[in-house]
């Protein structure tokens, strides 16, 4: 009796595991066999949660719905799409880690942010005007925390973490990222008004 009672118990808890196991075993058959959509639906998805998170953490007495399609769009058509298409066309060329940072550090990721905080304005519905006022106030302090917060995250992964567990670590610093950047333009959103 006791051995059944313990077994059943086993299994109950053994149920999130294998889901978890699951979950995570599609993500990366999908991530194999479709990487740009896979990457495309995964940043949609987590530029969204962490908007909706940055919402909620500020407190927000109504939800923006502008922002949170606005992080949703990017993350679709951009958040996934270019870093891919980076790291695909860049390492035949730039196999040494150090490099490779130095490279997305001093290039890409400037201009990265910046494309970043004009589209999410340009797809909230402001003009270009509005979209290039906002990028420009907020352009310098993103890519200085970008730049001092994220720059060891990133070489420890392209260091340490095997390529096939890299877009997920990176997932997991995006979402953070995500949650930042909310907050950093909803601060500057309530300056303006």
């Amino acid at each position: 009796m006791k051995y059944s009672r313990n077994r059943a118990i086993k299994m109950a808890l053994s149920k999130p595991t294998n889901f978890i196991f699951q979950l995570t075993a599609a993500y990366f058959q999908s991530l194999y066999t479709s990487p740009l959509k896979t990457k495309a639906i995964t940043s949609c998805v987590i530029a969204a949660f962490g908007n909706f998170i940055s919402q909620k953490i500020s407190g927000a007495k109504h939800f923006n719905e502008d922002s949170f399609l606005a992080f949703a769009l990017f993350g679709l058509f951009f958040g996934g799409p270019l870093p891919h298409y980076f790291y695909t066309y860049i390492h035949p060329f730039v196999r040494n880690p150090l490099l490779l940072l130095l490279i997305e550090r001093c290039l890409y990721t400037p201009c990265y942010q910046g494309l970043t905080l004009y589209m999410l304005s340009i797809f909230e519905g402001n003009s270009h005007d509005n979209a290039w006022k906002q990028m420009k106030k907020l352009y310098w302090p993103v890519i200085t925390a970008n730049l001092k917060y994220l720059t060891l995250l990133q070489f420890i992964n392209l260091k340490y973490v095997p390529p096939i567990l890299r877009v997920l670590v990176v997932n997991l610093i995006g979402l953070f990222w995500a949650i930042y950047l909310a907050q950093q333009r909803s601060k500057q959103s309530k300056a303006m008004k």
